[in-house]
Formats: structure tokens, sequence, C-alpha cells
């Protein structure tokens, strides 16, 4: 059956998002009600996000048939090769999307409700709209964090998708420089950057990670400053 440009395959797609969704947001919950002692509710919502799982699978194997395998052992080499370039190429094409578009239109869109509301506060000096402006403000910052991480989710699989065509990854270096050397989250991916630093914690632009305190935290998943590690950036060729 083609599905291409149909309602079904929108339908499928806004299925798969809305279960993808649900899975996500279950184990949230299942962590929330842990934290709170709640063992057996806990229990509930994590079985529930698995099962979403599985709703979310079947409707993605329905928009990629070419990716269904039915007996691993029947597949040659090649064919094997070629599923697993179709996952990186759908993944990349993903990546670049976060990062080149959804995440620079969010931070753009943040940036024009926070200047909204500031206006209003200054109007009516509401507590509501300085709690929504100090919101706004935070989701510029961490969408622009998120652009580089997306950023580098893509290239992680561009090299990952070459290195199955047997192109070899561009040799990666840290800086020598303390005041430009990166630091990326173990835990998140989340670069951090001493040109911009994070203003929103209170860290400078300007500001090496060295001399950041000890009890800062990843401003994206909240670990601590010893999950991070030296980034390595391409050498330019």
């Amino acid at each position: 059956m083609d599905l291409t440009n149909s309602n079904t395959a929108k339908n499928l797609e806004a299925a798969f998002g809305g279960e993808s969704m649900a899975n996500r947001k279950y184990l949230f919950f299942a962590e929330v009600t842990r934290q709170l002692g709640m063992s057996e509710l806990s229990k509930l919502f994590r079985e529930t996000a698995n099962q979403e799982t599985e709703h979310a699978f079947a409707h993605f194997r329905l928009m990629h048939p070419e990716l269904v395998v039915d007996d691993v052992a029947s597949l040659t080499p090649e064919q094997k090769k070629a599923i697993a370039s179709r996952c990186l190429e759908l993944a990349i094409e993903g990546e670049t999307y976060e990062y080149m578009t959804m995440y620079p239109e969010f931070a753009q869109q943040a940036r024009t409700d926070r200047d909204g509301n500031a206006v209003v506060e200054f109007e009516a000096q509401e507590v509501e709209s300085r709690e929504h402006a100090q919101i706004f403000r935070k989701a510029v910052s961490n969408f622009g964090f998120l652009t580089s991480i997306e950023n580098y989710h893509a290239k992680k699989y561009t090299e990952a998708l070459q290195a199955l065509d047997g192109i070899a990854a561009a040799p990666k270096v840290k800086s020598d420089n303390p005041a430009t050397q990166k630091w990326i989250c173990r835990q998140c991916s989340m670069i951090y950057d001493p040109a911009i630093g994070d203003v929103d914690s209170g860290i400078a632009p300007g500001t090496a990670f060295d001399a950041i305190p000890a009890d800062w935290k990843c401003p994206i998943c909240g670990a601590e400053k010893k999950m991070f590690v030296p980034y390595e950036e391409a050498v330019a060729a």
C-alpha cells in the first residue's frame, strides 16, 4: 500500500508522535512517583510506557517498511548495511531539522513572547508576568543549548553513516586554551562554551570551565559538573 502524501501517512506520523510522547511522559511520571515512594504507581506508569513504545513501533513499521526485519539470517551484508544506513539517514534528517529549524524558531518565538510579557510586567507589575518572563528567558537559553546538542547528534550520526561506507572520521582535538575549550555533558550532550557561558546560572560569557563553581549543574539535565568532559572538535580540512 502506497501511503505517500496520503492522510493515512499523516495520521500514522501523528499517532507515532503521540505514542512516543506518552512513553516519555509516563516514564517521567514513573520517576516522580518513585521519588514519592509510590512504588506500585511508579511500576504502573513504567509498564504503560513500555506498552506505548510498542504502539509507537507498530506505527513506525508501517511508516517505514524498508526497516522491518523479519529474518535477519536471510539478509546479505549489503542489505544489512542498507537498513542501517537508512536508520542513520532518518536520524540525521531529524537532528538536522531540530538544530536548523525547530529550536531556532522556538528560540525566536520565546524571545518575542518574553518581550510581550515584559511590556505587561512594566505596565501592571504583575507577579504572573514576571514569572512568565523568567520562564521564557530560560526557554531561550535552553533552546540555544539544545540547538548545539542536536547539531552534535547530527554530526555523530553522519560519522556513523560514513563509517558504514568505509570513510574514516576526521581527527578531533581538544583546545589547548582553557578560555576556549568546550566541555560536553556525558548525560545529555549539552556543550558548555566559555564564550557563551550560562548566564541564567550566573556564569558570565568568557568564563572558563575550570572557573565555574563546583556546585554548578547542567542547565539541561541537571547533571553535576563532574559529568562533563572536554569536547573534542574535528580538525578543519
